[in-house]
């Protein structure tokens, strides 16, 4: 790829334990353009510590190496933590996945977007109220006055995750990593929550890291997408032709999906093979 926005080469991250230290992420490699690119894999199988490794947001015990993790020509493992801070929610922003537990319980919702808008914008309490319902409208927040004095419990799921989206691209960041951003929502809501997201990288082309459980969603919404198993990505394919997978791996996730197209009486169950640990990148 030409001029990444973001590249990953041999990203590994451990952790201590009693029998030595452990790899949850093993050695990934991958590139971020100004595309969609999801990320999809089974609960424990390193997605999201890969997205938090990019963000530098891991436990204290975590070590992540690489051989290089650049985001335009700056190596990120290598930024003193000040600059860090001021790269976090400004030009590499995070949606997380359920904005009961990313939201600041005891803030209005709308002082938190102010709030971001004042350290990364360096704007004035009036300025940034104003900029703030201007954040709110541009999710599609029907009458911003009335939520911005609202605390995160008194919101819905789908208008949280509006809040945490607007929250994140206040500072239009060059890359976005959504973490499971719809996987707590109803199927009507989540589909606008992917429109919301398409609208501002119209407006303003960005980089998209999507992690998800759902191959359907990336399917229909990515450009690509990357398989992750046991800590390392064994499959990459653009996300039109994932029916045309090619690694077992990938070929047993959409086996185990429901299909009115295809239906059956008893859907298959994954058959893990040892030597996927071991195998090489399939491309």
């Amino acid at each position: 790829m030409k001029d990444p926005i973001l590249s990953v080469r041999n990203l590994r991250v451990t952790f201590p334990s009693l029998a030595g230290r452990i790899e949850a992420v093993r050695g990934v490699s991958f590139d971020i353009g100004k595309e969609k690119v999801g990320l999809i894999g089974e609960s424990g199988s390193g997605k999201s510590l890969t997205g938090r490794s990019l963000m530098r947001l891991l436990p204290k015990a975590a070590r992540p190496t690489a051989d290089h993790m650049t985001f335009q020509g700056r190596e990120l493992l290598k930024l003193p933590e000040r600059e860090m801070r001021e790269m976090r929610g400004g030009e590499i922003a995070m949606i997380l996945q359920d904005p009961k537990f990313s939201l600041n319980p005891i803030m209005t919702v709308g002082d938190q977007i102010a709030e971001t808008c004042r350290i990364h914008l360096k704007m004035g309490r009036r300025e940034a109220r104003m900029r703030t319902l201007q954040l709110l409208e541009q999710v599609h927040i029907r009458d911003p006055k009335r939520v911005y004095p609202l605390f995160p419990h008194e919101v819905s799921g789908g208008m949280g995750q509006r809040i945490m989206i607007a929250m994140m691209i206040v500072a239009r960041p060059s890359l976005i990593i959504a973490d499971e951003p719809t996987s707590a929502l109803d199927v009507s809501v989540r589909g606008q929550i992917l429109r919301i997201l398409d609208e501002l990288r119209a407006e303003q082309p960005t980089g998209l890291l999507f992690i998800t459980h759902d191959l359907n969603l990336v399917r229909r919404f990515c450009d690509r997408v990357l398989i992750m198993y046991s800590g390392r990505i064994v499959e990459e394919l653009p996300a039109a032709e994932l029916d045309n997978a090619r690694h077992p791996y990938t070929q047993g996730l959409l086996e185990a999906i429901p299909r009115l197209d295809r239906p059956k009486e008893r859907l298959a169950v994954l058959k893990r093979d040892p030597r996927w640990l071991e195998e090489g990148f399939v491309r």
